[in-house]
Order: structure tokens, then C-alpha cells, then sequence
């Protein structure tokens, strides 16, 4: 089942999607992070979904503006494909391999949920930046709280999977990983979520003997192809990264997981450091991205100009006078 959050005439709906891509509002529901804190476990979100799919129909998908289907409390983003870590770091720093300490865990930070797109809106280029970058990722979604969960457990906990663009101002980041934390504003200015929330039992067909899901990946740039990647070449299985994520602390209904970038040309950075050269180029106004993920849907994005960025001096060289 697929679950969109939408704008139309200026109101806010929340629906379920029919095959033919009619929406199907859920009367009362104001948002699907909402819905999921009040329920979020999948049987009662089917059930929610399943009784409005004979209702009224609403508008057509093509009618309306797709927001992110959910605003999402937190979002965690993973780094779980060894080939997207091999070709940026050759990129950033011109470093062989993969380290040795990243197959320890399933390594994320937390980015900013004040700063989600949705699958069609317009990208602002980050401010101070001239490299900017996509990331073509899946998410999954947490609809049912949990702690210290293991891997058997957190697949009761994931509701739905959609897809992510983790947008990254590569020179920001560049300059913010060298203090040794982050990162920044590299990370802050957009992702993108959509176009759908898809039920998990929908994506249960595509999963594999070893757990991940056997999903197509493709992206593009201005309707040229880029990248393709197979979402189950994961070194980490999602309700994996759950049980991470749930240790010594809680996940909770529409907390967001990214899988990370996939290889092959999940991003341009990757591309940069297989190719030793900038191409395709980085990202520019008028560029659209295009991500496609089988049996989730496609987001496309075209990045706009943002705006300046507001002057912040540097650090004061402090002396070590003591009272």
C-alpha cells in the first residue's frame, strides 16, 4: 500500500494512492507522522489505508503538489554500500580501500529534519557552495517505538521504505571534515523524501535469502543516466540498522533511517574518484536529478540559486591567560 501526504487548493491531505494514482484522503488525518504516533504498526496502517480505497476518490496524483510524505522527527543517515565509501574517499583525499573500522558497525549521523523536500520541489544551492552533489538512498521508516531491539525484532518496527536524495555541498563538507566532527552545513540545506511511503509487506517480494531487498536503483542528471546499483548490495540489512540505531536509547513512529549512497554512481563524488576528474560536473542551477528506486517510485529535483550566505567571522585566536 502507498501513502502520500499532498497540497491541493492550497489544503493539506494525507492518502492512500490507488493503483491508477487516484488519492484516497484520510479524513482527519493531518499528517502521516501523525497517524503513525497514534498506531504506526503496519497492521493498523493497512487497515487505516484499506478502508478508504473504496471511499470517494480525491484528486489524481498528476493534480497535486506531492509533499514529503512524512516530516519525519529525526533522520539518521546510514553509509552502508563499501563501494560509495571506496570512490569518495578517493575522491576527498585520494585514499585507497575502505577503513577498517567501518565494517565494526553501520556507521550514521543525524541530519536535519527542518530541511525536507518533496519529490518534485525546487533545490536551493547550498549557500557558500559551488559543488554540489546528490545521493541516491532508500529510507526506511519506523512506525512502532523501540529500544535495544535486535534485528528480529526491528522488523515489526519498520512500517514503509521511500526514497531518499541526500543533497551534500561537497566543498562545505570537504572543509568541515578536517576538524574531525560533522557534518555541517555540507548536509543541512536539503534531502529529499518521496514520492510515497510504501507499506512493507509491499516490498517483501524483492527480498533476498540473506534479508536485503533486491530493489533497482537508477539516477540521473538532465535525463542522462549516471548511475544503477542494486539496493541489496547493502553491507547491512535495514532491521540491522534498526537495532543499531535502537541501542541504549529508542527509535520511535516516523523516525527515518537512509540507507546511505549506493556504488556505481549513487553520487558524483563517487564518479570523481573512480574517473580522477570532476565528470559529470557538479550539480548547477537548472540541473534536474532524477532518483528511481524499483517499486518505491522516482523523485526528480532541479537545483535552483539559494541565497547568499550571511557573513559569520572566524574564530577569535584566544590567549590561555588564566584567573
Amino acid at each position: 500500500m502507498r501513502f502520500a501526504t499532498y497540497e491541493h487548493r492550497d489544503q493539506h491531505h494525507v492518502a492512500v494512492v490507488a493503483e491508477d494514482g487516484t488519492l484516497h484522503p484520510l479524513p482527519g488525518v493531518h499528517s502521516l507522522t501523525g497517524l503513525l504516533t497514534e498506531g504506526g504498526d503496519l497492521p493498523r496502517l493497512l487497515d487505516a489505508g484499506t478502508g478508504r480505497l473504496g471511499a470517494l476518490a480525491g484528486p489524481h496524483v498528476s493534480e497535486v503538489r506531492l509533499l514529503p510524505p512524512l516530516q519525519p522527527p529525526t533522520v539518521r543517515d546510514f553509509v552502508t554500500f563499501e563501494e560509495h565509501v571506496e570512490g569518495v574517499r578517493r575522491s576527498v583525499d585520494g585514499a585507497a580501500g575502505v577503513p577498517e573500522q567501518w565494517y565494526a558497525a553501520p556507521t550514521f549521523y543525524f541530519t536535519n529534519p527542518y530541511a525536507v523536500y518533496g519529490p518534485h520541489d525546487d533545490i536551493p544551492m547550498p549557500p557558500g557552495s559551488s559543488m554540489l552533489d546528490f545521493e541516491l538512498e532508500v529510507a526506511a521508516v519506523i512506525g512502532e517505538e523501540g529500544r535495544d531491539l535486535t534485528p528480529e525484532q526491528a522488523r515489526d518496527h519498520i512500517v514503509g521504505y521511500t526514497v531518499l536524495n541526500d543533497w551534500s555541498a561537497r566543498d562545505l563538507q570537504s572543509a568541515e571534515m578536517r576538524v574531525g566532527l560533522g557534518p555541517c552545513k555540507g548536509k543541512d540545506t536539503a534531502t529529499t523524501l518521496g514520492p510515497y511511503l510504501v507499506t512493507a509487506d509491499e516490498l517483501e517480494p524483492y527480498r533476498d535469502a540473506d534479508g536485503f531487498l533486491r530493489l533497482g536503483l537508477t539516477a540521473s542528471v538532465n535525463g542522462e543516466v549516471v548511475g544503477r546499483d542494486l539496493l541489496s548490495h547493502m553491507s547491512w540489512t535495514f532491521e540491522e540498522m534498526v537495532a543499531y540505531a535502537s541501542r541504549g536509547t529508542l527509535v520511535r513512529p516516523g523516525d527515518v533511517l537512509g540507507s546511505g549512497t549506493c556504488g556505481n554512481g549513487g553520487c558524483l563524488a563517487e564518479l570523481w574518484g573512480v574517473r580522477g576528474r570532476q565528470d559529470p560536473p557538479p550539480l548547477k542551477p537548472g540541473d534536474t536529478v532524477t532518483l528511481t528506486v524499483e517499486g518505491i517510485g522516482t523523485v526528480s529535483n532541479t537545483v535552483i540559486t539559494g541565497p547568499d550566505p550571511v557573513p559569520v567571522p572566524a574564530a577569535r585566536r584566544r590567549t590561555r591567560e588564566r584567573p
